[in-house]
């Protein structure tokens, strides 16, 4: 076994995962927890990251309509800040009840944003405007006790809505663990642990790369929707040039992100 230690405010936590050679799933070796990208990386890292209470809340908005709101606005060349302050924007007036016409929405994704001391815009505002407009008004009607997934399909008939945003609300609304967020910073990551095969593509294979995915979070003994979580905050950070490499000793590891 391959130990490695988490410290949590001097608390020192033991942890022991199979040694590197052993496959958890075909083809998929665990490797080191001191190697950046492999499965005992990302298992040290979500329990390093769920004993701080962190990537445990996923919701970002009060209700269904609000989780919508947020998640069609984020995402597809939108980067996240401005995602949520458009979010904010829009729920401080009063645009998320499912009643407000596209162009009271329009009028306010299109007024500029300040972000860090600049004037910014919001892309493709008209766009996301008519999604969300329509896709709010038709979703007043859903009900909460449908099962995740079948709510998942429920989504999937609304504007501007793919398999990825609606993996997306059904995992921060109802903390599901039965979908997976198939992103572009996820797949890198699963593709390099060999998880997804390199030539996988999420646009014509949703359903297979997410029950991989899945497989590979109950392999690691990991909740699917922190594991979904703690990889997307950490190679969207780093960007997309990451290739795996050494870092430090188990024994002197500190926590990658915070």
């Amino acid at each position: 076994m391959q130990r490695f230690w988490v410290n949590i405010d001097g608390n020192i936590e033991e942890h022991a995962v199979p040694e590197c050679v052993v496959e958890l799933m075909p083809g998929v070796r665990w490797g080191a927890p001191d190697e950046l990208f492999t499965p005992a990386f990302w298992k040290y890292q979500s329990e390093a990251q769920m004993r701080r209470n962190l990537y445990r809340n996923h919701r970002l908005g009060e209700t269904l309509l609000e989780e919508i709101a947020v998640c069609l606005l984020g995402g597809y060349g939108i980067p996240a800040e401005m995602g949520m302050v458009a979010f904010r924007r829009l729920r401080e007036d009063g645009l998320l009840s499912g009643e407000a016409s596209e162009e009271d929405v329009h009028e306010r994704l299109a007024h500029p944003f300040e972000m860090n001391g600049r004037q910014r815009r919001y892309r493709f505002a008209s766009q996301k405007a008519s999604y969300l407009a329509r896709s709010l008004s038709m979703a007043r009607e859903f009900s909460l006790d449908l099962p995740e997934r079948d709510l998942r399909e429920r989504l999937l008939d609304l504007p501007g809505i793919g398999p990825k945003t609606a993996s997306w609300i059904v995992r921060n609304h109802l903390d599901s663990d039965e979908v997976a967020i198939i992103d572009v910073h996820l797949h890198r990551a699963c593709v390099m642990m060999n998880v997804f095969a390199a030539d996988s593509d999420p646009a014509k294979d949703y359903l297979g790369l997410e029950e991989l995915f899945l497989r590979f979070a109950r392999a690691i003994k990991v909740r699917a929707s922190v594991l979904d979580a703690v990889i997307w905050d950490f190679m969207r950070r780093i960007g997309p040039t990451a290739k795996p490499m050494k870092i430090m000793a188990p024994a002197q590891l500190q926590l990658a992100f915070g």
